[in-house]
Parts: C-alpha cells; structure tokens; sequence
C-alpha cells in the first residue's frame, strides 16, 4: 500500500475522527473460565454479566477463554509474513468480483469511502454453494504456496479451530441468557460461511481524514475480534452518538454482538456500530473471526422473541442473498450505493401491530 493518500480515502466532514478520543473503560470485561471446568462453574452469574453487556453496550471483552497465548502469537506472526511478501505475490492471491470474499485485498470500500488497509480473508470451512449464490460467489480459498510461507495455512487454521470453539460458547452463553435451550442456535451454523481475516492498518499520513475502517455494523452473528496493544477501535455510544476508543485489554478477545443476534433476538440485543481509526506512526495489526450462518438460513426474528406485545420487528430474508451483496458492494466504489444494511429489513412501525 502506498504511503501516499488520494482523495478516495477522505471521509465526509460528518465521518472525519476527532484525534483525541475518550476511553471507553467501562466496556464489560467477562471471565468465561467458568464454562471451561468440569463441572461448570457459576453460570448464573455469568449469564447475567452477559446479558447485561449485550444490552447495554452490545458489545464486550472476554478473558479466561482458554485459547494459547502461543497460538494466537503464531497466527499473528503469520499475518506480519504474509504482508511482508512482495506485491507480486500478494496479486496472486487478490480478490475479484467473481470472487470477493476470500484472498488479498488493499481496495474495500466500506460505506463507499476507500479503507485505509490492506486484509487477507478465508474460509475457515469452505461452504458448499447453494442456488442461485453459486454463479455469483466464489468460495474456494487462495492459499500462498507452502514455499513462500511456510506454516502459514496451519497457523491460521489453528487459530480459527480455537475461536470456533470460543465462538460455540458464547452463542450458547447468549441462548442460555434467553432462557433458550444451551444448544438453540448451533443448526444455524452447519455449512457455516464463517470468514477469518488478518488485518493491517499501516501508519496514516492524515488519520484526521481517513480511516482504516468506516463506521459499520456487522452483519453476522458476532464477531471475536483480536487486537494488538497499538489500538484505534471506535465504539458509537447509543445514548449521545459519541464515539469512545475501546483500550487494549491484554489476553482478551473483543466481542461484537452482530446483526443476526439483533434480528434473531428482535432488538432484545443490539449489535453495536463501529469503525477503526488510524495513527500515523504505527502500524497496527487486528484478526477478526466473522461468525456466520449457512448460506440457505432463513434470518427472522426468533418464535420465541416475539408475543403479541412484542411482535416482529423485521421482514425474513436470505443471508446468502445478503452476504452476496454486501461481499460484493465492498469490492469497489459504486456509483449508486448499495444498501447493505440489516435495517433495510426493519418492518415500519405500522407493520408491527397485529
């Protein structure tokens, strides 16, 4: 990536971070050790701490996850190897239209504003296609040749094998705290199109006028997110719009709680908006873990989220319709935005009484 910015990189004035941000210090810290021993500890309390942040803050951090410090430092050194290669291999691996969801790329443009980052996506379980989703995605991963990284694949998959278990029990943590079965959600994610990604912000020359990723909900399930101690993930504060920097919290892992809770759930959760800022003397390195359905799921509000007093709030629709388009609107800048908004499925007031 060039160290040059051109305009495709300024955000609107409306968009632009402040660059001195107050610290969100209070965002909910959980130990989940308690799911991990045998028997379980108290899960009580821990549902209740999960409940609570999914409320109020929709999202939190977790400690006491069990997942090696020493499989996390592989997956990392794996990233810092991978962007280090020359560009000609970098291109070899580069995303297309046909295929937008997996590889190399330096060009996402997130709500239409060109991304300061360049990322590498994959599969961790490469889906099978489904109906009309296979003449318009791609789902075979670009793998770099075993040659130039040697490890790379296994250290990758490593940690995605470690997340997926971490991710299986906080979607049974959030059931549980639903009064739902422990295992209520699991068969939403059978042929799951779950995308893993190393991220890496290199140093900005303006991070007053750009950002490393523009202000977003995530569309999933949720999203378990490792951070290194550099920072600049933003959080949007729902009672004043503010926006806070969440601080780096050693050993931990940032949970979002996405879209699909929020809909599943019918606003009970509410996923939270965010964006990434920039520095412009470090580079920062971050590894999302997307969690997400299979690609046939029908998404709508949850039987047992809905009453009479409490009726839907959203329309159903197809994720792999929905992850299709919104895969595709960040490939490039389209002239006419694309909706790729969950809330495009919110039912109008006047739909919500029976």
């Amino acid at each position: 990536m060039s160290a040059d910015m051109d305009d495709a990189f300024v955000q609107a004035p409306e968009h632009r971070p402040k660059m001195h941000l107050i610290q969100a210090t209070d965002v909910p810290v959980i130990d989940i050790s308690p799911m991990r021993m045998l028997p379980p500890g108290n899960m009580d309390a821990l549902v209740s701490e999960l409940s609570m942040a999914s409320r109020e803050w929709g999202i939190f951090m977790v400690v006491g996850h069990g997942i090696p410090e020493g499989t996390v430092t592989r997956a990392l050194e794996a990233g810092h190897a991978f962007f280090a290669l020359p560009a000609e291999k970098k291109a070899v691996m580069r995303r297309t239209e046909a295929a937008p969801a997996v590889g190399y790329f330096d060009e996402e443009h997130l709500q239409n504003i060109r991304d300061w980052k360049e990322v590498f996506d994959f599969f961790p379980h490469e889906p099978p296609p489904v109906g009309e989703v296979e003449d318009n995605l791609v789902f075979k991963n670009k793998w770099p040749e075993e040659d130039d990284l040697p490890g790379f694949r296994d250290a990758l998959e490593e940690y995605a094998n470690a997340v997926e278990e971490l991710a299986f029990m906080l979607l049974e943590l959030i059931a549980r705290s639903l009064n739902l079965r422990p295992d209520h959600f699991h068969g939403f994610f059978g042929d799951q199109t779950t995308i893993m990604r190393i991220s890496r912000y290199p140093p900005c020359p303006r991070p007053d006028l750009a950002l490393g990723n523009g202000r977003h909900k995530d569309s999933g399930a949720l999203t378990i997110l490792y951070q290194d101690d550099v920072g600049g993930l933003d959080i949007r504060r729902r009672s004043d719009g503010e926006w806070l920097r969440v601080k780096p919290v050693h050993g931990s892992f940032v949970v979002n709680i996405g879209d699909l809770i929020q809909v599943w759930t019918n606003d009970k959760y509410e996923s939270v908006e965010h964006r990434v800022s920039l520095n412009s003397e470090k580079v920062r390195f971050s590894i999302p873990y997307f969690l997400n359905p299979s690609i046939n799921t029908i998404i709508e509000p949850l039987q047992e989220m809905v009453s009479t007093e409490d009726p839907p709030k959203y329309n159903s629709y197809n994720w792999g319709e929905f992850f299709s388009t919104r895969r595709k609107a960040g490939f490039k800048k389209h002239v006419v935005q694309i909706n790729t908004e969950t809330a495009q499925f919110r039912k109008q007031s006047t739909d919500c009484v029976e």
